[in-house]
């Protein structure tokens, strides 16, 4: 006589197996199943084996996709100057973190500029914070792949750019003195240079060596300042580089000598007029 479907279950179970294996040996849905074996409890150890099988076959998942993410990126073999420039906005105002490739900054044209820049090698959009104390925005791309391959990338542009065409060394010098620099313009004081911050000192003498290929001569001032000075220096500076055209100082921070925001490339050209000729 052919056994019914509820003895099999019953068998089944009294076998030790779980409802999920019953489901595959049976073929047949959870709900048929449970009925009829819903009185008939498994042992502690069986439980224990099932619940350390289940817990090893989820560790897989993360295993497998360790350094990986859904959403692809694409990788690039050689640098374009707008490769440059995304790269070197990243390393200054950005961050290039596990899990997240972000970019900081009050101007919106630059926010924007990183934004098209970033469609280069990921076509999804980010997520976008506004600090509302101090109005800085916040572009942030959560992708490991990503993070990882542009943090790697970032470390292999700031050791290659001495040894990339000018037009690309011209990019990386402009995201720094966009992210970094400031025109510091203080005509009473007889005070007219540009300045650029960096925690990093390898990336100041990086930036002093490129100025120096556009016979743009400066000076580090330790610990984290390149400093810009002389009517020479900074012609030259305007001429071949300059402040992108939108980009301003602070003018509501509590030292502002302006006290209103003024772009950046407007006081240098402040500066250079006034020197007596």
């Amino acid at each position: 006589m052919e056994t019914s479907f509820k003895e099999r279950c019953v068998e089944l179970r009294k076998d030790g197996r779980s409802i999920m294996e019953i489901m595959r040996i049976t073929g047949r849905p959870k709900t048929s199943i449970y009925q009829h074996i819903r009185h008939i409890p498994l042992s502690t150890e069986r439980w224990m084996q099932i619940k350390k099988a289940a817990a090893e076959h989820i560790r897989k998942f993360p295993t497998a996709r360790k350094g990986k993410s859904i959403r692809p990126f694409k990788p690039f073999s050689s640098w374009t100057p707008k490769l440059v420039l995304l790269v070197a906005h990243l390393s200054f105002d950005g961050e290039l973190c596990h899990g997240t490739c972000a970019y900081n900054n009050r101007s919106m044209m630059l926010l924007e500029r990183v934004q098209n820049l970033m469609r280069l090698v990921y076509d999804f959009d980010p997520a976008q914070y506004t600090n509302p104390l101090t109005g800085v925005r916040r572009i942030s791309y959560y992708n490991v792949a990503l993070s990882a391959y542009l943090k790697q990338k970032s470390t292999d542009l700031l050791n290659t750019i001495h040894a990339l065409p000018v037009v690309s060394q011209k990019e990386f010098l402009r995201a720094f003195f966009d992210d970094e620099g400031c025109m510091d313009f203080r005509l009473k004081r007889n005070i007219r240079r540009i300045r650029g911050y960096q925690k990093n000192t390898n990336t100041l003498f990086v930036c002093q060596k490129l100025l120096e290929n556009f016979n743009i001569q400066s000076h580090i001032e330790m610990p984290n300042e390149i400093v810009i000075s002389g009517k020479e220096n900074l012609r030259r500076f305007q001429q071949l580089i300059d402040f992108s055209k939108g980009v301003r100082i602070n003018g509501n921070r509590s030292n502002s000598v302006w006290r209103k925001s003024i772009e950046k490339r407007v006081l240098l050209d402040r500066a250079i007029k006034s020197f007596k000729t």
